[in-house]
């Protein structure tokens, strides 16, 4: 009987104290919620974006909230596996995939781009360097890939008659080819096709197993529609470079996994780890931020203006003037760490604090300004310890 009764309370003592750890973890829930909802509901009603998705990374945990539509046509509601376009959030595993084949060997940041497209040696596009291509400091490279270019010949054919408006490393010109051309190489020197090393190897790496470049056909159905401003439907069309720069589909279950592969908090092969490391050393400061591999990283506790500034359109369409940092940046300590992306019909967002361990993910299937997103992550992050 004595047995028994201590089984009893042993069992009783567990039950109690599963149900605490439950009640505590319901609790957090909630809690997060409510800061999350706060903040963005009003965002998607005031910017009439038909469906959302937040994922939440702080104190080891991880939380995603969802709202709206996916697609508005059969009224199919936003979940934890629906897709997003995330535009530019894309380069930063372009990025990764540049900084991994530096790892193995293959290519090294100082490289020239004739050293690895021999096409284009003798021309003023060959003598750029990669790292010029990863911190937008070619020279005047323009955002677009010109609309009369439809193919790889016709890619190589502009690059030889490109004329640099600035000295390489003395203007920072958001581009598209500059990343893009980066993404070639370094699938060039791995010797596959970018978009495989990207679904092959980069993703399974950091354990997003619902991210694509190309989405298959059983998981179309979780392919959310993007709206225009006008609310026309549209999705991305495939182009010259946008696997490099701007093609990636994924949830921000996924995006999440990439923060905490970006933050340390996963373990990860040691030559994945570095590669992620090295994306955010910082090469160059343009105003209050500095640029490093795709990533833009601000002082810590970031403020406000200077983040809507570092986003702004001047800095998307006008070269800025940068300034070499001599070492490199390589300390995250004290550091705010984020990437827009957008779309025609699609607006993204990423953030994190490394010595915080907090991050944030921000999806819509349509595009609203770069300050709404920043600021919306700023209040949630701030209510949330960051």
């Amino acid at each position: 009987m004595k047995s028994s009764s201590m089984k009893f309370l042993s069992t009783s003592i567990f039950f109690c104290a599963s149900m605490l750890s439950f009640n505590t973890m319901s609790a957090q829930v909630d809690d997060v919620k409510s800061v999350v909802d706060a903040a963005v509901l009003p965002l998607k009603d005031s910017n009439a974006i038909p469906g959302m998705a937040v994922g939440i990374y702080v104190n080891g945990q991880q939380y995603i909230f969802n709202y709206g539509l996916a697609s508005k046509a059969d009224n199919t509601p936003v979940t934890d596996t629906t897709l997003f376009e995330i535009g530019s959030i894309s380069k930063t595993f372009t990025a990764t995939m540049a900084t991994l084949a530096q790892e193995r060997g293959k290519l090294k940041l100082n490289d020239k781009v004739a050293d690895h497209l021999q096409s284009l040696k003798g021309h003023s596009f060959g003598s750029t360097s990669l790292l010029s291509l990863a911190t937008h400091t070619t020279g005047g490279l323009p955002l677009q890939v010109p609309e009369t270019v439809k193919n790889d010949e016709q890619l190589m054919s502009y690059l030889k008659n490109w004329k640099p408006a600035h000295t390489q490393g003395t203007y920072r010109t958001y581009s598209n080819i500059s990343i893009g051309l980066l993404g070639v190489i370094a699938a060039q020197s791995l010797q596959q096709p970018a978009a495989n090393i990207m679904q092959e190897q980069i993703f399974p790496a950091f354990g997003m197993n619902s991210s694509y470049l190309v989405v298959p056909n059983n998981k179309r159905a979780d392919y959310a529609q993007g709206y225009k401003k006008d609310d026309t439907p549209v999705r991305l069309r495939d182009d010259v470079l946008s696997i490099e720069a701007y093609g990636v589909r994924t949830t921000a279950s996924d995006l999440l996994q990439f923060i905490k592969a970006n933050l340390g908090d996963m373990p990860l092969a040691p030559e994945f780890a570095q590669a992620l490391k090295n994306t955010h050393t910082g090469y160059f400061k343009a105003g209050g931020m500095t640029q490093s591999l795709i990533w833009e990283l601000y002082p810590y506790p970031a403020d406000l203006a200077t983040l809507f500034e570092g986003s702004s359109d001047r800095m998307v369409f006008e070269a800025t003037p940068v300034q070499k940092i001599t070492p490199p940046m390589t300390s995250t300590a004290n550091v705010f760490i984020h990437k827009t992306g957008a779309t025609n019909g699609f607006g993204a967002y990423i953030a994190f604090v490394p010595h915080k361990k907090i991050g944030i993910v921000i999806l819509a299937n349509k595009s609203y300004p770069n300050k709404l997103r920043i600021e919306t992550a700023q209040k949630i992050l701030g209510q949330l310890g960051a």
